[in-house]
């Protein structure tokens, strides 16, 4: 469904992406980590259309994304922080969704009614709880049924019953014909909620695995303790060589 190939984007002197390669098809979650700096927001930016890399080939189902944009009308985006215009009330933010698409019919309320924002489609914006814009952000993301969920930390502010609800609607969608691409910090959120993990660091993919593959290999049954033996290895290994 989305290619990836030898793509490259630079700021200055730093390299944020360097030669990634990855394929991502229908049906996987993929959890996209790596520490600070390590290339994930830039990776994410470029498949969103927000920034445009300097090499190499972005395609979705065949279309090179550099030269059209009509691919974002696919894609559902949750970002870590939801900024909304404060003099809007929540139900008109959706009607405005709505409208810029064309009044859709068959669009996906199922977040809309588990976190009970119909009942608080009267509240303006800029009233609202960082946890609440969250729900927003997130009904908002699964609203138009995309091809490509793009999900940026998730489950950052939500209250422990909402994090649940959300990651039983991930758990849900993954099963369909989509790609869900998630980034978080919270490495347990992602051991429940993917089937694949990609790594980066210093811009560079470190690896593209399938989670299960991950631990049989590293004897782990914990994602973050099957990344931290992988990651330990590579260390081992430069040590040796350098």
């Amino acid at each position: 469904m989305i290619s990836i190939h030898n793509l490259t984007k630079q700021f200055g002197r730093l390299r944020a992406l360097d030669g990634i390669e990855a394929e991502f098809s229908a049906g996987q979650s993929i959890a996209l980590i790596g520490p600070n700096g390590s290339g994930k927001t830039t990776l994410l930016k470029c498949l969103l259309g927000m920034a445009r890399p300097d090499n190499g080939t972005l395609q979705f189902e065949g279309s090179d994304l550099t030269r059209s944009d009509t691919y974002r009308a696919r894609i559902g985006y949750m970002p870590q922080i939801g900024r909304y215009p404060d003099n809007m009330r929540i139900g008109q933010l959706f009607d405005m969704m709505r409208d810029l698409r064309g009044y859709p019919e068959n669009v996906d309320e199922e977040l809309l009614d588990e976190f009970g924002l119909k009942a608080m489609f009267d509240k303006p914006l800029r009233a609202l709880s960082g946890g609440t814009r969250q729900k927003v952000s997130a009904a908002l993301a699964f609203l138009f049924r995309p091809a490509v969920l793009i999900l940026d930390e998730p489950t950052a502010g939500l209250d422990p019953l909402a994090a649940e609800v959300l990651k039983a609607k991930i758990l849900r969608e993954r099963n369909t014909d989509r790609v869900i691409i998630v980034t978080s910090h919270i490495l347990s959120d992602l051991d429940e909620i993917s089937t694949h993990v990609l790594y980066l660091m210093d811009g560079k993919l470190q690896f593209f695995k399938d989670i299960e593959t991950l631990k049989t290999e590293t004897g782990e049954s914990r994602l973050g303790l099957a990344i931290a033996n992988v990651m330990r290895r590579h260390a081992n290994e430069n040590q040796a060589s350098a």
